[in-house]
């Protein structure tokens, strides 16, 4: 993790804003994210709030990182993004879908609690009409006998890219990728574990989706990428526009990029605290992110959410040393 600077001095440097979504997204139709100006730029802790502070520390440590060290060399300048679908009914993924000009590629969401088997095959389909490259995540909602049944449903109409988390453990992981031809790709298990390397040791996954801000910076992504031997794609964890670019910039310095990132999540935001930048052809530039200060006020979350915020920086900031 960075060398932090002191407590005062990051309150003093902090907006706290709420953005309202298009559609309910991981549970949520609000994103409450804080952001710190700092010396070498603007850094964004979006922990989501459910996190207690020793896993919310890393979303911490990454802000700092980039409101006070200098980023890492980039290495191309635009990155391929994929689109990115929520739960939606079939109807509704034309109208997602067109948030996403020029993408090739798509992540849909599968596994949604309520939901069937039969609605994940309608919204994949649906998806899968429009965009040629087809990838879903489960967020580990499967066993792994409900994973086969679904990879087996899911490709009946066509090929799927990869399965994100279909199921919650390494081992479960594991096991799946013995029973199944489509390629497995490992998310939660790599930034929600101890050991994020075990993945690779288990030989269960294909693809490593990792994210900035859960993993403690760019730094961090840069040096778990360097010491897994599989392909990497870069995703958001539904942040706001400052850390989008966090993402951008990571996915710039990885010495090799072979699959589309998941970075595209800001059309998910009905507002944002930068003017939004649609993808141009499928692709997204990289360059620092400057808020707008007429946004950050318009969009500042209540004085109680502030008051709820600064709380949590202070209980997260020691465990980021």
């Amino acid at each position: 993790m960075v060398r932090m600077p002191q407590l005062d001095d990051v309150l003093d440097r902090m907006h706290v804003v709420a953005l309202p979504m298009r559609v309910r997204f991981r549970g949520i139709t609000i994103r409450e994210v804080a952001l710190i100006e700092g010396p070498a730029g603007w850094g964004e802790f979006g922990a989501f709030l459910e996190y207690e502070p020793p896993e919310a520390a890393h979303w911490l440590a990454s802000a700092l990182e980039a409101a006070y060290e200098p980023p890492p060399q980039a290495r191309r300048d635009r990155i391929p993004i994929n689109a990115t679908v929520p739960a939606v009914d079939a109807a509704q993924v034309p109208e997602v879908l067109a948030r996403f000009p020029g993408a090739r590629t798509a992540k849909v969401k599968v596994a949604e609690p309520g939901q069937t088997l039969a609605d994940d095959t309608a919204r994949v389909n649906a998806v899968r009409a429009i965009v040629p490259t087809v990838r879903v995540d489960a967020n580990g909602g499967w066993s792994v006998d409900e994973a086969v049944a679904a990879a087996a449903a899911l490709t009946a109409d066509g090929p799927l890219e990869y399965l994100e988390q279909p199921c919650a453990t390494v081992a479960e992981l594991a096991e799946l990728r013995r029973r199944v031809e489509v390629p497995i790709a490992a998310d939660e298990s790599i930034r929600k574990a101890e050991d994020p390397l075990r993945v690779v040791r288990e030989k269960a996954a294909d693809v490593a989706v990792l994210k900035v801000a859960p993993l403690g910076g760019v730094r961090a992504l840069l040096a778990i990428a360097a010491q897994i031997d599989l392909p990497v794609v870069v995703s958001s964890a539904l942040d706001s526009a400052v850390g989008i670019g966090r993402g951008l910039l990571a996915a710039a310095a990885l010495p090799d990029l072979r699959h589309a990132c998941g970075l595209g999540t800001g059309g998910l935001f009905a507002e944002d605290v930068a003017e939004p930048v649609p993808p141009d052809d499928g692709y997204l530039s990289i360059g620092p992110v400057v808020p707008d200060p007429a946004r950050l006020s318009a969009l500042a979350a209540p004085p109680e959410r502030r008051r709820w915020w600064i709380d949590r920086v202070r209980a997260c900031h020691p465990l980021t040393r």
